[in-house]
């Protein structure tokens, strides 16, 4: 797989489930802090109403002038609109509320699902040299995650190790391959990321099994388990590998990040850690 640092040309990777509650936008938010500690430039795009991954990396609603509504449905220039986060190597695209209404806006637009798209191929981006450009959609198969799907490499979606977690992935994968087919082509799973996993619960213990046996190699080596540090991160403004560098969150953060950036071709820069 070619190395997006060697072509210039960032992987844009959207994270992705209907579901509410998957911890979406916490892997979202440690994964790109894992992708950064591993010298990758990351790049976020909140594209969540909610604006949680904004607000877990410490952005105030006052700093949120112009955001991802903004670049999407008002051509906003990308310097204009990414932050620097506290977090080395890693911008953001915030959100606010605005977004909740840009549904019924674009769906005027005969260009609606691919705003995002063309909004991410400004010329200008090559100037900010990122690896890696990460979508946090919202809960919801709405006009946005489509947006995202269409402006995308690849979709990650992660997984909650609990009852009905695979109940409503099949019509995720429906509408991936209904975008593949219409808009864009190129368009894959990039994995499922099985989350809050309780190896003491055998519930979480047959919802892994069954995810192997159903999706195979498609399932993360990576499992991310329940744990309090991750929960208590986000109310700091901290990815959890900045609140707590040697819990087992981070751990298994820095394990996915690896895993994602050897696909890449930066394996050998990622086995250097940090500069």
């Amino acid at each position: 797989m070619p190395s997006p640092t060697i072509e210039n040309a960032p992987r844009i990777i959207a994270l992705a489930n209907q579901k509410g509650g998957v911890a979406k936008t916490t892997t979202t938010i440690n994964l790109a802090a894992g992708l950064a500690e591993l010298g990758a430039n990351v790049l976020v795009i909140d594209l969540d109403p909610q604006g949680n991954a904004s607000t877990g990396f410490g952005i105030e609603l006052a700093n949120r002038s112009l955001t991802t509504y903004d670049l999407m449905v008002e051509d906003a220039p990308l310097d204009l609109v990414i932050h620097q986060t506290g977090i080395e190597r890693v911008s953001i695209c915030p959100a606010n509320a605005d977004l909740s209404s840009a549904d019924m806006e674009m769906v005027a637009n005969e260009k609606r699902s691919f705003l995002l798209r063309d909004a991410l191929r400004q010329p200008s981006m090559a100037e900010f040299g990122f690896d890696f450009i990460l979508i946090d959609c919202p809960p919801s198969l709405n006009l946005l995650t489509v947006n995202a799907l269409v402006a995308c490499h690849s979709v990650l979606i992660p997984l909650q190790s609990e009852f009905f977690a695979l109940e409503g992935l099949s019509q995720l994968m429906l509408t991936v391959r209904e975008i593949r087919q219409t808009a864009n082509n190129d368009l894959r799973i990039e994995g499922v990321l099985l989350t809050m996993y309780d190896k003491r619960n055998n519930l979480s213990q047959l919802v892994a099994a069954d995810a192997r046996e159903n999706l195979g190699d498609l399932v993360f080596k990576t499992i991310i388990p329940r744990n309090v540090r991750v929960s208590e991160a986000p109310s700091y403004a901290l990815p959890v590998l900045a609140y707590d560098s040697a819990s087992k969150g981070s751990e298994a953060y820095r394990a996915l990040s690896l895993e994602i950036a050897e696909r890449y071709g930066m394996k050998q820069k990622a086995t250097q850690g940090p500069n």
